[in-house]
């Protein structure tokens, strides 16, 4: 249990950090509850910090469930989970309405939290740590890592506070490393394992990028 996403990317970083040192490393937070948590890695491991957007594709009468993700990217990048996809009979037209819907919600997203710039198009040769407050399907985590993994980096590390175990295997091998920090069974719900798990707003999520960025440029 962590008291709350900040005092969760505390212990990560100490975990992490016993792990260094990383080659170049950038920390890559899945906004907007793994900023947070990447905050806190980044400033103990005195490494840039900024997000990769994704958004969850809902499904049909219960937008929790993922039916995929779509990540941000040239060309944007769209992963299905094609079992849940059959099993619940999602059509095209359906499919094709979800992702215009998120994907106006990811260009939001992008030009508030960060204008113009794409930090993923200079990942090449690089250790990413890729942060979030927890996994639940792995659905936006899988996604992040496809898109990322086409940059070449040098290393790609997930690191999340919480995971289902049996999601493991999957990070397992998408990633190089995969550090997670509790793996409950039976496993109900990422905010289950916080004392606090408010929504993260946008402000914050602005206040605390723009707080890792100056402390790189010190």
């Amino acid at each position: 249990m962590f008291k709350d996403r900040f005092e969760a990317g505390e212990r990560l970083a100490e975990r992490l950090e016993k792990m260094g040192p990383f080659e170049k490393p950038i920390v890559l937070a899945l906004p907007r509850g793994g900023v947070p948590v990447a905050y806190r890695v980044a400033k103990r491991l005195h490494a840039p910090l900024d997000v990769i957007i994704v958004r969850k594709l809902g499904a049909p009468f219960n937008e929790e469930f993922a039916i995929g993700a779509l990540v941000e990217g040239e060309p944007e990048r769209i992963v299905l989970n094609e079992e849940a996809v059959y099993r619940l009979g999602v059509g095209k037209e359906y499919l094709d309405r979800v992702v215009a819907k998120e994907r106006e919600e990811l260009h939001r997203r992008q030009k508030m939290y960060r204008g113009e710039e794409n930090p993923i198009e200079h990942l090449s040769g690089r250790t990413v740590i890729l942060i979030d407050d927890g996994i639940a399907t792995g659905y936006t985590m899988k996604a992040a890592l496809a898109a990322i993994r086409e940059q070449h980096p040098a290393q790609i590390v997930v690191a999340v506070p919480v995971a289902p175990p049996d999601t493991l295997s999957e990070m397992e091998r998408l990633a190089d490393e995969v550090v997670v920090l509790e793996t409950p069974e039976p496993f109900w719900a990422v905010g289950a394992h916080y004392e606090r798990f408010d929504q993260t707003s946008d402000e914050e999520v602005i206040d605390l990028l723009k707080k890792g960025k100056e402390r790189t440029e010190e």
